[in-house]
Protein backbone atom coordinates (compact mmCIF):
# COMPACT_ATOMS: atom_id res chain seq x y z
CA UNK A 1 0.00 0.00 0.00
CA UNK A 2 1.08 3.72 -0.92
CA UNK A 3 0.63 5.65 2.00
CA UNK A 4 2.85 8.52 3.09
CA UNK A 5 4.79 7.85 5.86
CA UNK A 6 2.94 9.87 8.31
CA UNK A 7 -0.07 8.18 8.05
CA UNK A 8 2.00 5.00 8.23
CA UNK A 9 3.33 6.17 11.90
CA UNK A 10 -0.14 6.96 12.86
CA UNK A 11 -1.22 3.68 11.87
CA UNK A 12 1.53 1.95 14.32
CA UNK A 13 0.54 4.62 16.87
CA UNK A 14 -2.92 3.98 16.55
CA UNK A 15 -2.39 -0.01 16.94
CA UNK A 16 -1.30 0.37 20.11
CA UNK A 17 -4.21 2.26 22.04
CA UNK A 18 -6.23 -1.47 21.49
CA UNK A 19 -5.72 -4.59 23.37
CA UNK A 20 -6.63 -6.34 20.54
CA UNK A 21 -5.29 -5.50 17.38
CA UNK A 22 -8.29 -6.46 15.66
CA UNK A 23 -10.21 -3.30 17.57
CA UNK A 24 -8.33 -0.95 15.24
CA UNK A 25 -10.12 -1.74 12.20
CA UNK A 26 -12.08 1.42 11.74
CA UNK A 27 -9.41 3.81 13.26
CA UNK A 28 -6.78 2.31 9.92
CA UNK A 29 -9.52 2.03 7.53
CA UNK A 30 -10.45 6.48 8.34
CA UNK A 31 -6.70 6.77 8.02
CA UNK A 32 -6.25 5.21 4.73
CA UNK A 33 -9.19 6.72 3.03
CA UNK A 34 -8.29 10.64 4.38
CA UNK A 35 -4.83 9.97 3.34
CA UNK A 36 -5.85 8.50 -0.25
CA UNK A 37 -9.34 9.78 -0.85
CA UNK A 38 -10.68 6.31 -0.87
CA UNK A 39 -9.94 2.42 0.08
CA UNK A 40 -8.14 1.28 -3.01
CA UNK A 41 -7.72 -2.38 -3.78
CA UNK A 42 -5.84 -4.09 -1.85
CA UNK A 43 -6.46 -2.28 1.27
CA UNK A 44 -8.55 -5.54 2.89
CA UNK A 45 -5.74 -7.65 2.48
CA UNK A 46 -2.69 -4.78 3.81
CA UNK A 47 -5.18 -4.06 6.84
CA UNK A 48 -6.32 -7.85 7.41
CA UNK A 49 -2.12 -8.61 7.69
CA UNK A 50 -1.23 -5.68 9.96
CA UNK A 51 -3.99 -6.53 12.42
CA UNK A 52 -3.25 -10.28 12.22
CA UNK A 53 -7.36 -10.80 11.45
CA UNK A 54 -8.83 -12.19 8.21
CA UNK A 55 -9.87 -10.29 5.31
CA UNK A 56 -13.39 -10.82 5.37
CA UNK A 57 -13.46 -9.10 8.49
CA UNK A 58 -12.06 -5.99 7.24
CA UNK A 59 -14.17 -6.50 4.11
CA UNK A 60 -17.25 -6.73 6.58
CA UNK A 61 -16.32 -3.47 7.99
CA UNK A 62 -15.76 -1.55 4.51
CA UNK A 63 -19.22 -2.88 3.09
CA UNK A 64 -21.30 -1.90 6.15
CA UNK A 65 -20.49 1.58 7.27
CA UNK A 66 -21.55 4.31 4.18
CA UNK A 67 -18.58 6.75 5.00
CA UNK A 68 -15.97 3.86 3.35
CA UNK A 69 -15.57 4.44 -0.29
CA UNK A 70 -14.02 2.10 -2.47
CA UNK A 71 -13.46 4.01 -5.52
CA UNK A 72 -12.22 7.26 -5.85
CA UNK A 73 -14.32 10.75 -5.82
CA UNK A 74 -14.25 14.00 -7.60
CA UNK A 75 -11.64 16.52 -5.64
CA UNK A 76 -14.86 17.32 -3.71
CA UNK A 77 -17.81 16.03 -2.30
CA UNK A 78 -21.39 16.78 -2.72
CA UNK A 79 -23.70 14.93 -0.24
CA UNK A 80 -27.43 15.91 -0.29
CA UNK A 81 -30.03 13.94 2.13
CA UNK A 82 -32.68 12.29 1.74
CA UNK A 83 -34.28 11.17 4.48
CA UNK A 84 -38.01 12.32 4.83
CA UNK A 85 -37.66 15.58 6.04
CA UNK A 86 -35.33 16.57 3.54
CA UNK A 87 -37.25 14.99 0.76
CA UNK A 88 -40.49 16.51 1.63
CA UNK A 89 -38.39 20.22 1.79
CA UNK A 90 -37.44 19.48 -1.89
CA UNK A 91 -34.38 17.36 -1.41
CA UNK A 92 -35.10 15.76 -4.93
CA UNK A 93 -35.07 18.62 -6.44
CA UNK A 94 -32.01 20.19 -4.69
CA UNK A 95 -30.24 17.15 -5.54
CA UNK A 96 -31.17 17.39 -9.14
CA UNK A 97 -30.57 20.78 -9.66
CA UNK A 98 -27.04 19.56 -8.33
CA UNK A 99 -26.45 16.85 -11.26
CA UNK A 100 -27.47 19.33 -13.70
CA UNK A 101 -25.23 22.28 -12.63
CA UNK A 102 -22.19 19.58 -12.57
CA UNK A 103 -23.55 17.46 -16.05
CA UNK A 104 -23.25 14.56 -13.82
CA UNK A 105 -25.17 11.28 -12.18
CA UNK A 106 -25.05 10.48 -8.38
CA UNK A 107 -21.73 8.57 -6.98
CA UNK A 108 -19.60 9.58 -10.48
CA UNK A 109 -16.96 11.71 -10.81
CA UNK A 110 -17.99 14.82 -12.60
CA UNK A 111 -16.26 15.36 -16.65
CA UNK A 112 -14.54 17.99 -14.61
CA UNK A 113 -13.36 16.08 -11.73
CA UNK A 114 -14.49 18.45 -9.68
CA UNK A 115 -17.26 16.65 -7.56
CA UNK A 116 -19.05 13.63 -7.09
CA UNK A 117 -22.67 13.74 -5.64
CA UNK A 118 -23.97 11.49 -2.79
CA UNK A 119 -27.85 10.92 -2.00
CA UNK A 120 -26.96 10.25 1.59
CA UNK A 121 -29.23 9.01 4.34
CA UNK A 122 -29.19 11.76 7.11
CA UNK A 123 -27.00 14.35 7.25
CA UNK A 124 -28.45 15.11 11.25
CA UNK A 125 -29.93 18.17 10.25
CA UNK A 126 -33.93 17.70 10.28
CA UNK A 127 -35.43 20.78 11.51
CA UNK A 128 -33.22 22.95 8.52
CA UNK A 129 -34.05 20.53 5.23
CA UNK A 130 -33.36 20.27 2.37
CA UNK A 131 -29.74 19.82 3.73
CA UNK A 132 -26.65 19.69 1.58
CA UNK A 133 -23.08 18.92 2.70
CA UNK A 134 -19.88 20.21 0.64
CA UNK A 135 -17.03 18.46 1.94
CA UNK A 136 -17.23 19.06 5.68
CA UNK A 137 -19.52 22.24 5.74
CA UNK A 138 -23.29 22.09 6.14
CA UNK A 139 -25.09 23.93 3.82
CA UNK A 140 -29.30 24.15 4.97
CA UNK A 141 -31.87 24.93 3.43
CA UNK A 142 -30.94 24.50 0.06
CA UNK A 143 -33.76 25.36 -2.88
CA UNK A 144 -32.78 24.99 -6.13
CA UNK A 145 -31.52 28.50 -6.66
CA UNK A 146 -29.77 28.09 -3.52
CA UNK A 147 -27.61 24.88 -4.77
CA UNK A 148 -26.90 26.82 -8.30
CA UNK A 149 -25.38 28.76 -5.96
CA UNK A 150 -23.52 26.82 -4.36
CA UNK A 151 -22.48 25.24 -7.75
CA UNK A 152 -21.15 28.37 -8.73
CA UNK A 153 -19.00 28.86 -5.96
CA UNK A 154 -17.24 25.52 -5.96
CA UNK A 155 -16.85 26.02 -10.50
CA UNK A 156 -15.20 29.51 -9.18
CA UNK A 157 -13.09 27.58 -6.75
CA UNK A 158 -11.93 25.56 -9.31
CA UNK A 159 -10.86 28.05 -11.52
CA UNK A 160 -8.37 29.67 -9.03
CA UNK A 161 -6.61 26.21 -8.77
Amino acid sequence: MNLKPETLQQIDEVITHYPQKRSATLPLLHLIQEDVGHLPAGTTEWVAEKLGIEPINVYEVITFYPMFRQQPIGRRHIRVCRTLSCALTGGYKTCDTLKQEFNTGLNEISPDGEVTIEFVECLASCGTGPVVMVDDQLHEKVDCAKAKAIAAQIKAEATQR
